[in-house]
């Protein structure tokens, strides 16, 4: 038995591990440069000067993410049948044994077991010189196993496609392959073990369509063809031609699709923090310093000049608070559905020693008004801290939600809906920062947490004073003493038991000074998560629902009744 290797490589034509390399090519077909130079066109398979992306053999994928030494195969005497004795111009048969002597394979996949900076992984990774790395029996077969084999070691999982879809030659067995690597891929998910899909080019068809779209996170290198129908296919059946653009790894980026787009050089790196993140299971690293006391307003302060300051284009946004709060952050994109929101950003990250997950509103573009598919995105990363254990920050700071056609035609209300379900039921602490103005609907659809903390001059109301103005006297100039009676800022809230924390800012605001502004907003975040982590879960969601449950004031017909007709309210 210890002869098979070297008996079914010699069957090959081929030396143990090795592959038929294809002729080096000497300049980059995208901006005509010298390859021959460049180290890293030696090293990756990208051109240095313009980043165009080579692709390369699955071997020497594994080499260039897994620890040295640590890759051990699995599976790999596994080999494709005939099951429908098909023939074209040559045998099925003629057509596997021909990929198997040219690439040193037996199928168009590499599974096995490896580590990524020391951190242990299941890995698949497919290879495009075999029959275009389509999915047969075999390939699903494998991949299924490896999806199983991540379950039963309770290890995440990574998969990199390069993939022209299913392989014909086998017919309708080889289309239920994606039933069964998309199931497999499920019991993953539902274990709460980490998948993170890897998007080479070209990744099309019944690959993309199953187990490659389903992980937690989607990378997708530079340039990448990505797409489920070829652009060739598109223009035979469809008659329609394609722009240059599309179906390209930076298109589907924009459109929401995908998480990142990653240079080779970087995708190592990039996987490893993901797989940090994503297993991190230790606790917040205390607090350096005493929770300083909270901010006494003076009575003096209009509400106006809070609203102002909060409005303030000066005034540090999400990105900026981020950067501050976090020692690390890796930002996720997209909803997967329609586009990626700029007004709203994602991730994860690391905050006091803590894996935690991070959702900001960021006052660029629509000025933080959010498209449905930014709370998508932002439902899309709840869940994702509900999954892992992660512990999740939101930070406010919008003037409502876009309130266009277009966001009518794409879901708004429901969008919305779904994000404040989502946190009613997240089963992780949850600590929502509002840093600036929070108006309406789009600013609570992050809000609804377990703590609720302000900024001194940061505002939270039902409608922004103008158009309260608006609707009350049809004159929105006289917003100003409007936002007094709206009872907008942290002091009222406060008193009205709405927030939980109150954060002190410099005199001026938080943009005169942001690193102070920070560093109390930091243990503030800290001492509640730090709380938060300690009760169990069944207690923190019950205390969570109980919590929105009681907000409201009411009082019976008869008691309102009686106060009009002595018009005075009635002792209690």
């Amino acid at each position: 038995m210890d002869r098979l290797p070297n008996l079914v490589s010699a069957i090959l034509g081929r030396r143990e591990g090795g592959e038929e390399v294809p002729p080096e090519p000497t300049t980059c077909p995208q901006c005509g440069a010298d390859l021959e130079p460049q180290p890293d066109f030696k090293r990756y398979r990208i051109c240095g000067r313009c980043g165009y992306h080579f692709r390369i053999p699955a071997r020497q994928r594994l080499n260039l993410l897994l620890d040295p030494g640590s890759f051990r195969e699995t599976d790999r005497w596994l080999a494709s049948a005939d099951p429908l004795r098909f023939t074209d111009k040559v045998s099925y048969h003629e057509r596997l044994w021909e990929a198997q002597r040219r690439t040193g394979l037996t199928e168009a996949v590499i599974t096995g077991t490896g580590t990524i900076d020391g951190q242990p992984v299941v890995i698949a990774v497919m290879e495009f010189e075999f029959l275009g790395g389509s999915m047969g029996s075999v390939v699903g077969e494998k991949i299924a196993r490896t999806f199983e084999r991540a379950l039963r070691r309770r290890q995440p999982a990574i998969t990199v496609a390069a993939s022209g879809g299913a392989r014909m030659q086998e017919g309708m067995l080889s289309l239920m392959q994606m039933a069964k690597t998309a199931a497999a891929a499920r019991r993953l998910h539902q274990a709460h073990i980490p998948y993170i899909s890897v998007l080479t080019d070209p990744t099309t068809g019944g690959v993309l369509a199953s187990f490659a779209s389903l992980a937690d996170v989607l990378v997708a290198e530079p340039g990448a063809l990505i797409g489920f129908s070829g652009p060739r296919v598109i223009e035979q059946t469809m008659g329609q031609k394609l722009p240059p653009e599309a179906q390209r790894a930076e298109f589907l980026l924009a459109h929401g699709q995908v998480d990142l787009v990653v240079p080779r050089p970087r995708l190592r790196a990039t996987l490893a923090e993901l797989l940090r993140l994503l297993t991190a299971r230790s606790g917040f690293t205390p607090a350096a310093r005493r929770l300083a006391e909270e901010p006494v307003m003076a009575d003096t302060e209009s509400a106006w000049e809070v609203v102002q300051r909060a409005r303030d284009i000066r005034r540090p946004t999400a990105r900026a608070f981020i950067g501050y709060l976090l020692s690390s952050f890796v930002e996720l994109h997209g909803d997967r559905l329609y586009a990626d929101d700029p007004a709203v950003v994602t991730g994860i990250g690391e905050f006091a020693g803590r894996a935690v997950a991070v959702i900001g509103q960021e006052r660029t573009g629509r000025d933080g008004r959010a498209m449905p598919e930014g709370y998508r995105k932002a439902r899309r990363v709840m869940s994702l801290a509900g999954k892992f254990g992660l512990p999740l920050i939101t930070l406010v700071d919008t003037p409502g939600a876009y309130p266009g056609l277009e966001s009518e035609e794409r879901g708004l209300a429901g969008a919305i809906a779904g994000c404040l379900a989502t946190l009613s039921e997240l089963p992780v602490p949850t600590v929502a920062v509002v840093t600036g103005e929070g108006a309406s609907g789009g600013a609570l659809a992050l809000a609804l947490a377990d703590r609720i903390i302000m900024l001194e001059n940061a505002t939270f109301e039902v409608i922004a004073p103008e158009g309260a103005a608006a609707i009350l006297y049809r004159d929105a100039s006289r917003a100003a003493e409007v936002a007094a009676a709206l009872r907008l800022t942290a002091r009222d809230l406060k008193e009205l038991g709405l927030i939980d924390r109150v954060v002190s800012e410099p005199e001026g605001g938080a943009h005169v000074d942001p690193v102070a502004t920070v560093r109390e907003l930091r243990s503030a975040i800290l001492a509640e998560l730090s709380e938060l982590e300690r009760i169990p879960v069944g207690r923190l969601l019950k205390a969570r629902y109980e919590k929105f449950r009681r907000i409201g004031q009411y009082e019976s017909y008869l008691r309102s009744t009686l106060g009009r007709m002595f018009g005075r309210r009635l002792v209690r």
